[in-house]
């Protein structure tokens, strides 16, 4: 009886490494306040870049590849703006890094299945990028912090195409041979 317990939790667990993990969306502070915001968008790029990071070890297929390299150059830029706007307002910006909830769609990725991987990787992407568009969108209108509002203004249409071409690539199953 324990054994059969032991192989149903076992099989159990296993089904959930395959659910797709997005990481947690900013907390509601980030959308008008300073440092709740430079902490939220410094992790949505972290997530991006790291996950992308693993998209280029680990995927076989060129479009995801392709979008993935796009995604490092743009998050390592929009990381530098947002510092940059964040030192402007006189604020000294913490190094980006990743929460728990980040870190687990991380290891997600890290330990998917080459069979599984884009799938994965794109089912993290477009929620990510929606809960990255909010909250620029919401402090480019609100925030407290002129320099960071002008910065989170300039990375909405930057994050918007990235989540259009990440709904464009799971719609297709990894291949978008427009992007």
């Amino acid at each position: 009886m324990l054994k059969t317990l032991a192989i149903a939790l076992a099989l159990s667990g296993a089904t959930a490494t395959v659910a797709q993990t997005p990481p947690p969306p900013p907390p509601a502070e980030a959308k008008t306040q300073a440092m709740p915001y430079v902490t939220a968008a410094g992790m949505s790029d972290l997530f991006e870049i790291n996950s992308s990071q693993i998209a280029l070890e680990k995927s076989q297929n060129a479009d995801v590849r392709k979008f993935a390299q796009m995604l490092i150059n743009h998050h390592t830029k929009t990381t530098a703006a947002t510092v940059k706007a964040a030192t402007k307002a006189g604020l000294t910006p913490p190094p980006p890094a990743l929460d728990a909830g980040a870190t687990a769609s991380i290891n997600e990725l890290q330990t998917a299945s080459a069979a599984d991987f884009d799938r994965i990787y794109l089912a993290q992407q477009v929620p990510a990028h929606q809960a990255a568009l909010d909250l620029h969108q919401s402090y480019a209108s609100g925030g407290d912090q002129a320099p960071l509002r002008t910065s989170a203004k300039a990375a909405v249409p930057i994050v918007k195409q990235h989540l259009a071409a990440a709904q464009k690539l799971q719609a297709k199953g990894g291949s978008d041979h427009r992007m």
